[in-house]
């Protein structure tokens, strides 16, 4: 009997652990939108929960994720756009599945530097700045300068689904200047007064930086549903996910917890 209640209560204590012990590694590999800031943030929170599982984070771009994935070389893809089909239909010629996990919302801010005068952008005018057709502040009410725009490099999955939503899917303008991350172009976009480009809603905050209403809708949480470069944030596995994998991602995308971080960073949390 005593052996018996003690069995019951070493159960019940393991199955109270917010994570079990799991001496593991994942590999975690994509988007610079979500692995520079919000995945490293979920991992150290993960951690202190009792977890000793080791973590690898990569975020060099969301086609970094599916390449990858599909290599075995990772077990989470981070995407800040959903998969394309030929991506998912390599998967399927492997034998395998693309499974997709929500990771939250997002909005692609147009950024512009604080000293410019302009403060709203039409979609259409987004389109002629980033495809070279408007190449002057002049033409859109700021003070005379060339523009200078910072884009994505084309692994990103940012880059992608922002000439999709923004620029009618035409090509980048061949002057644009395609930077690595994030940070990167929020730091040109602030030290440069004639700069813009884009970056998600947890980066637009640095000093020096303002985002634009685009449309006439200002890039923040309560409106997500108006704005019009609003995107969701994904992360994918090759199946459905198993053992670690599935521990960690389960959390990070349904625990209280994990949506608590989600919007401290900056973030939108699905409900």
């Amino acid at each position: 009997m005593i052996k018996k209640t003690i069995t019951a209560f070493a159960l019940g204590l393991l199955f109270s652990l917010p994570v079990a012990a799991d001496p593991e590694k994942l590999v975690i590999m994509g988007s610079d939108t979500l692995g520079s800031k919000l995945v490293l943030q979920l991992k150290e929170a993960y951690m202190t929960l009792g977890s000793d599982t080791d973590f690898e984070i990569s975020a060099e771009g969301s086609s970094q994720a599916f390449a990858n994935l599909l290599a075995g070389e990772a077990d989470i893809g981070m995407s800040s756009r959903d998969a394309q089909e030929e991506e998912a239909n390599r998967f399927l010629a492997k034998g395998k599945k693309l499974v997709e996990h929500a990771a939250g919302w997002d909005m692609i801010a147009v950024i512009v530097n604080e000293k410019k005068g302009v403060r709203k952008l039409t979609l259409k005018e987004i389109e002629g700045i980033f495809t070279g057709d408007i190449m002057d502040w002049s033409e859109l009410g700021g003070k005379p300068g060339k523009i200078s725009v910072y884009t994505r490099n084309t692994a990103s999955g940012t880059f992608q689904i922002f000439q999709r939503l923004a620029m009618g899917g035409r090509d980048y303008s061949a002057s644009s200047q395609k930077l690595a991350g994030n940070e990167q172009i929020a730091s040109e976009v602030a030290a440069n007064e004639n700069g813009i480009g884009y970056v998600g809603l947890a980066f637009i905050d640095k000093k020096g930086l303002r985002a634009v209403k685009v449309d006439g809708v200002s890039p923040s949480p309560k409106n997500k549903g108006k704005y019009p470069l609003a995107r969701k944030l994904f992360f994918y596995t090759a199946g459905e996910p198993k053992g670690s994998v599935k521990k960690f991602l389960d959390w990070a995308t349904k625990s209280d917890a994990a949506k608590e971080i989600v919007a401290k960073v900056g973030f939108i949390p699905i409900k």
